[in-house]
This record gives structure tokens, C-alpha cells and sequence, in this order.
């Protein structure tokens, strides 16, 4: 069970990343097998946030063209969503109690991260070293 972090999935998307060719032969490698791969929502829409920015990428997407990406990772065997559960509120004062020193921009990892906790899914593929900073995690370096 892993989680595949905004970042894999940009550079998977832009070709003008130099990381692109390794990210997008991950991403298709996970999508031809059953393994349970997971997406949350925030991630889907930071995806199409920075996917269609043109400050982010040299050619921005259409937001129609960035949702099928999406989509068609979804649509694949072992790809689903983790979303909150009735635990949800309760890990999530959980984490805080444990990692009180979070603020700001970790508020967005700090969801996935609990999203992650409250579904027992401890990996994260990510080139993001905030994730570090949550114990209970995992982080696999796609590039690694």
C-alpha cells in the first residue's frame, strides 16, 4: 500500500521535468499492478492547481486534459481515494498532540499524513522531505 504524493504525479505529467521519464515509468509500472495505490482528494486538487499554472509549468495544462490524468489514474485497477472516516477528527487531534510544532504550508502534508494514519497506509512515494517529519511514515523517494 502506498500513497503517491502531488509531486510524483507532476512529474510524471510535465515532460520539461527532468524527472519525468523515471516518475512516469513508476506511475505506469503501478498502474499495471493490483497492489492498492492511493490518491486523496487534496492531492487531486493540488495536481490540477499547479498542472495548470503558468508560472509552473513552461505549457500549462487545460484543466479538462490535467482532470484525465487524474481520472485515468483512478480509473486503473489498484488506484483509489482514501477519505476521511468517523476516525478522522480523533486521529487528527491524535497527530497534532504528537507533532505540535506543525504550521503553515504542512497543514496540506499534515492531511494527507492523517488520511494515511486513520487508513493504516504508512508509505508515501514523495520527493517532498516534509513528510519526514510525521514518524509513522514511510517516505519512499521515487528516484531512489
Amino acid at each position: 500500500m502506498l500513497v503517491l504524493d502531488t509531486n510524483v504525479l507532476l512529474y510524471a505529467a510535465d515532460q520539461d521535468s527532468e524527472f519525468h521519464s523515471r516518475c512516469r515509468r513508476l506511475i505506469d509500472g503501478l498502474r499495471q499492478q493490483p497492489a492498492p495505490v492511493f490518491l486523496t482528494w487534496g492531492i487531486c486538487y493540488e495536481f490540477l492547481r499547479v498542472s495548470t499554472h503558468a508560472r509552473v509549468f513552461r505549457v500549462p495544462w487545460a484543466p479538462a486534459d490535467a482532470w484525465r490524468f487524474i481520472d485515468a489514474l483512478l480509473g486503473a485497477p489498484g488506484f483509489s481515494l482514501l477519505r476521511p472516516t468517523e476516525r478522522h477528527a480523533a486521529v487528527l487531534a491524535q497527530t497534532l498532540l504528537e507533532l505540535p510544532d506543525l504550521r503553515g504550508n504542512l497543514m496540506h502534508d499534515l492531511h494527507t499524513a492523517v488520511l494515511m494514519r486513520e487508513h493504516g497506509v504508512s508509505r508515501v512515494c514523495t520527493r517532498d522531505a516534509d513528510f519526514h517529519r510525521f514518524p509513522f511514515l514511510s517516505v519512499v523517494d521515487p528516484l531512489c
